[in-house]
């Protein structure tokens, strides 16, 4: 059997991690005895990526069947151009390959490209966080899906941009050559972890860093760091040289959660990861820090993170 080609089409000033994470999913797995075989086309010779960096690509497309892939990567979009910088011609090679049974993907901004072949159009869709509320509005016929990782919908699937790329392509090669493959693939890219497509774009320790306390980002970096560990307040309050009323009146302010919440929100974002893994509740809620899985069956049951 001939390799799974893969198709990367470069835009100008595309993002070079939406390209080279993907790309070096497909190349390692080709490298592991997984069989692909990678291309870059373009609409022109040499396209600047976002970074400086100028790429080369092919003019000419390879010939792709029902069992390969074409991939869109981002570009630099703080807001979206008018109209997406891909040709009419671009557009029916991707029209053409999904329509002929062939799979499309796309990497955050590179949806656009996906939209305007008229691809979205009744299906299901992610992006970009900073992205969604644009695209949403140019492609109305679609569903957009807010703040996952990737979304596969009749053989379009789009993801949120940059190391989502990676999980998106990881997910790829496991439902082609199993999930074994893909650790393998992980493993050898050193990824920590291959995440589902409906994890969160933004983790825990992420969305709760938007303030300007400096005393609340050091007591959120001691406990990032050891989630895991029984941390008391008292010892919390001793490294920032406070009282615990003021410590907690400050971290509260700065966050919206205590600091005991926010702990409970990182092992509980942990342990949801691990279950979405085949970790049963009992072993991921010792992992995560609980003493049995009550505490965390308890926290699951209310509001997500």
């Amino acid at each position: 059997m001939r390799p799974t080609r893969v198709v990367f089409v470069l835009v100008p000033k595309v993002h070079l991690l939406d390209l080279a994470g993907p790309a070096q999913v497909f190349t390692t797995a080709n490298d592991l005895g997984y069989s692909y075989e990678v291309s870059y086309v373009a609409e022109s010779e040499e396209v600047m990526t976002a970074q400086g960096v100028p790429l080369r690509a092919e003019l000419d497309w390879p010939e792709v069947g029902p069992g390969d892939l074409i991939v869109v990567p981002g570009w630099r979009s703080p807001r979206l151009s008018p109209v997406p910088p891909i040709g009419q011609g671009t557009r029916q090679r991707l029209r053409d390959h999904h329509a002929g049974g062939g799979t499309v993907a796309s990497v955050c901004s590179g949806a656009d490209a996906l939209g305007a072949s008229g691809l979205l159009d009744g299906r299901r869709f992610t992006t970009h966080h900073d992205l969604t509320d644009e695209l949403a509005a140019r492609y109305p016929r679609a569903a957009i899906v807010r703040d996952v990782l990737y979304v596969e919908d009749d053989r379009v699937i789009t993801s949120a941009g940059i190391a989502s790329g990676i999980d998106l392509t990881l997910h790829l090669v496991a439902v082609a050559h199993g999930a074994e493959a893909a650790a393998r693939v992980a493993r050898e890219m050193v990824v920590y972890a291959r995440r589902n497509g409906d994890e969160l774009q933004e983790s825990a320790m992420l969305r709760h860093r938007g303030h300007l306390s400096d005393l609340a980002h050091r007591i959120q970096d001691v406990i990032d760091a050891r989630y895991a560990d029984r941390l008391l307040l008292s010892d919390l309050a001793g490294q920032v040289g406070v009282s615990e009323r003021t410590l907690t009146r400050i971290f509260t302010t700065a966050t919206g959660l205590t600091p005991l919440r926010y702990q409970q929100l990182l092992r509980l974002e942990r342990a949801e990861h691990l279950i979405g893994h085949g970790t049963t509740i009992e072993t991921a809620a010792r992992t995560v820090g609980f003493e049995d899985a009550r505490m965390l069956r308890r926290l699951r049951s209310r509001t997500s993170v």
